[in-house]
């Protein structure tokens, strides 16, 4: 994900209380986490540590049911505002061959794209998908016959395949945040340490404080019947390989089976049994 620049324009001389609502309601982002880490069992050089209060909260994507949107003003967009960021060459080749397959019927700006161009490059060079009106151009907006929303995200449903297939990586993977680094043990020994856990307002960068609202702190998106685990299963398997996603499943299963009182769980979770 590019890191996302602390907004410098002046700001609206006040701010209202139903300017102030949305993000008023989200939590703070330091609180007690309970993590656990396994050695991957795919690869002996690498160990996952897992942020198991994320990874059992009951959060859930509300686009189009409650989402409040990153820019003041343009709840539709949700998080697609800014367009997304390539993640490298594969990843944004990936994304043409499912462009092309596209149709005026099923993506808005269809002949935009194709006769202007859908990339663009920004401040720094980096290369990412078009901002089109005000968000990312494979936004299709309200009203459009074909549906709002992410074009390349519904051609994936109409065929009966996974979002992660047909979209940029830091879309499907979003609010998932995996980081690496590799650590030195006492013995000398250098492994990759893994981290899977929640993208919150750090992971954008300094920017990320000036998002209008965002879902994984805030209460109305916790609302979820089934845990992060269960619900993100395609894309932490392909974050984390199968047989690593099966070891932390049975973990997250773990945690949220035990009698005791959940340790550490997730201040934006609903109170109470899921």
């Amino acid at each position: 994900m590019k890191r996302v620049k602390k907004d410098t324009r002046p700001g609206p001389a006040a701010a209202t209380a139903e300017d102030a609502e949305p993000r008023a309601e989200e939590t703070g982002l330091d609180f007690p986490r309970a993590w656990v880490e396994f050695p991957d069992p795919a690869d002996s050089e690498q160990v996952f540590r897992c942020d198991l209060t994320w990874l059992t909260s009951r959060w859930n994507c509300v686009f189009g049911r409650g989402c409040h949107g990153i820019r003041e003003g343009r709840p539709d967009d949700g998080c697609c505002t800014l367009g997304a960021h390539f993640s490298d060459e594969d990843d944004e080749r990936r994304v043409a061959a499912h462009m092309a397959r596209l149709t005026p019927e099923t993506w808005q700006f269809h002949d935009v794209g194709h006769e202007s161009g859908w990339v663009q490059e920004d401040e720094d060079g980096e290369r990412q998908t078009r901002r089109w009106q005000g968000a990312c151009i494979f936004h299709n907006r309200p009203g459009f016959p074909g549906g709002t929303g992410c074009a390349l995200h519904m051609l994936a449903l109409r065929e009966g395949r996974e979002p992660l297939e047909t979209k940029p990586d830091v879309c499907w993977q979003l609010p998932v945040r995996r980081t690496f680094e590799w650590v030195e043990r006492p013995d000398g020994e250098q492994v990759l340490y893994v981290s899977i856990g929640e993208y919150d307002r750090r992971g954008w960068g300094p920017g990320g404080h000036d998002l209008h609202w965002w879902c994984t702190a805030a209460p109305s998106a916790h609302g979820a019947g089934k845990a992060v685990y269960e619900s993100y299963r395609p894309e932490l398997i392909e974050l984390m390989g199968e047989a690593a996603y099966e070891v932390l499943a049975g973990l997250c299963e773990q945690r949220l089976a035990s009698r005791l009182p959940l340790v550490a769980p997730h201040p934006a979770d609903p109170a109470g049994p899921a």
